[in-house]
């Protein structure tokens, strides 16, 4: 398969703290990854340059053959990569469907969210569009509640669609299940993973729950020390001792049984 993103011996240093070092990898399109690790492993910063909200101090990052090593985060959600946070970037006194609406209206019609109004967003072949969206991540039945009233875990689907609306070649999920009850989980994935599935879109995601990563990822990263120490499936990844004692916790036994 053809790669869509690579990475090149990546870094990044706050003065003398190094938050990651000699990160390389290559995505292919179409991938899901999961990307593991404990907290401050390096996880965040190497998403966080993938989407230009850091630059890298040294090394390169190229996305569909085009190197965006040093461009803003706005220049690179043009050229095609989305993004949703851990915590749901929404309006909670708007509607789940007017939220869709404003992201709809800014993808579609390039509209500034500065000079946006409700009137614009709301406009017929807007609503249908944002509409269409809500039912595809299996959130349609929300679409007259406020955002604030929503369950985390729909809250968290409302974001992730939102961040699809200007259909990117490639996501970025901060942690999808982050603060969502185990309940939720599995019905939010699907819902999430379907939908970004049936558009084609590759996905990369951070996550905690290991039984989300063995779920849904077809490969997985895992971090340790700011670097990537293992890169591979879900269970020649979680046998390994070092990702067992550092991030997962679990004994051999444990990953032996737990992928049966």
């Amino acid at each position: 398969m053809t790669a869509i993103l690579s990475a090149q011996n990546l870094r990044k240093s706050f003065g003398s703290f190094v938050a990651a070092h000699d990160i390389s990898c290559e995505i292919a399109r179409g991938e899901t990854i999961g990307i593991i690790g404990a907290n401050g492993a390096g996880k965040t910063t190497f998403v966080n340059m993938i989407s230009g909200h850091l630059t890298p101090t040294d090394g390169r990052i190229t996305f569909n053959g085009r190197d965006i090593t040093a461009l803003t985060p706005r220049q690179i959600t043009l050229l095609g990569i989305g993004r949703s946070f851990q915590i749901a970037q929404v309006f909670a006194t708007l509607t789940a469907l007017e939220n869709m609406c404003i992201a709809t209206a800014i993808a579609r019609r390039g509209e500034s969210i500065t000079r946006l109004t409700m009137n614009r967003a709301m406009a017929p072949d807007i609503v249908r569009d944002a509409t269409r969206s809500l039912e595809q991540f299996g959130i349609a039945e929300y679409r007259d509640m406020l955002a604030n009233t929503l369950s985390q875990g729909v809250r968290k689907i409302l974001d992730v669609a939102m961040a699809a609306a200007r259909d990117p070649l490639l996501i970025l999920l901060d942690e999808p299940t982050s603060g969502v009850s185990r309940e939720e989980r599995h019905e939010l994935m699907n819902h999430v993973m379907g939908a970004l599935k049936e558009r084609g879109v590759t996905i990369l995601f951070v996550e905690h729950d290991m039984e989300v990563v063995t779920g849904y990822a077809d490969r997985v990263l895992a971090f340790i020390d700011g670097t990537i120490v293992a890169d591979g499936k879900p269970d020649a990844v979680f046998a390994r001792d070092d990702v067992r004692a550092r991030i997962t916790g679990q004994s051999a036994h444990q990953a032996e049984t737990h992928h049966v």
